[in-house]
């Protein structure tokens, strides 16, 4: 029989549960992940109690709270609180998804949070965004053009425009990566969900004239080829964007070029 260990430091344990808001009236309860590298301690499960009636109302507000009222040593992302940086993508009730766009009704009882799966750890529900940033530089995300360059801009027709739709709002929040199995088993060599949505988006940019070159970059067993469909991503993306889709209009870019 296969026998699994895991990493020193990696099981998790029961944290520390602080106390209930005093006179509070609708409280609900949070079990937040945190991990602090400098303690040399394993990863804990923290429980804390959210004042509802003194709390903004989205899952992000809860954090600041807690933040804020309960303990500042609590770290994580966030930014615009609009659903437009992508900052505080975490785990929230077991999906990928942005903290402050989640709403805490949304949710029954306990609010359960890690950091986003199969990624490390910076501390708490940080994660560290270095390959996947690293991926995304990979597939070139600007215009590269061979014409002369004009004196004003380069033009695009109103129906050009519309192709990037669908692709050109990814925030790059990493929610859809991250709930990919094949990501998750080869992060070093698949590019994953939304570094390949982008590559789609400039390849169906009508300005961009450096098609045959993207082809290139991304003919690669790995790069490309991992996805199963298995449709999590579109299922993450806060943004409602369908990767799978963009990954197919790949593919078939790839055979089109063949024939």
């Amino acid at each position: 029989m296969v026998q699994l260990t895991l990493p020193q430091n990696s099981k998790i344990t029961e944290g520390k549960t602080w106390q209930r808001p005093t006179g509070a009236r609708r409280v609900t309860p949070f079990r937040i992940y945190r991990w602090n590298p400098d303690d040399n301690a394993n990863p804990r499960m923290d429980t804390y109690f959210v004042d509802r009636d003194d709390c903004a109302p989205m899952v992000l507000d809860a954090l600041i709270w807690i933040k804020n009222k309960i303990d500042p040593t609590l770290t994580f992302r966030r930014s615009c609180r609009e659903g437009v940086c992508g900052s505080c993508a975490m785990n929230i009730d077991g999906t990928n998804t942005l903290a402050c766009t989640k709403h805490m009704d949304d949710i029954s009882g306990t609010v359960k949070i890690y950091p986003l799966p199969h990624m490390s750890v910076v501390k708490d529900l940080v994660p560290d965004m270095t390959n996947f940033y690293a991926q995304h530089a990979a597939i070139e995300p600007w215009l590269q053009t061979s014409s002369p360059t004009p004196q004003k801009e380069w033009r695009q027709s109103h129906e050009d425009r519309q192709k990037l739709d669908g692709l050109y709002e990814c925030i790059l929040c990493a929610c859809c990566s991250t709930a990919c199995p094949s990501y998750w088993w080869n992060s070093e060599r698949f590019l994953g969900p939304a570094a390949l949505l982008q590559a789609d988006r400039w390849l169906r940019d009508s300005r961009d004239e450096a098609t045959g070159h993207r082809l290139d970059n991304l003919e690669d067993p790995f790069r490309l080829y991992r996805c199963h469909t298995i449709m999590n991503c579109a299922k993450a993306c806060p943004k409602n964007l369908n990767p799978a889709k963009a990954i197919a209009e790949i593919r078939r870019m790839m055979v089109e070029r063949q024939m």
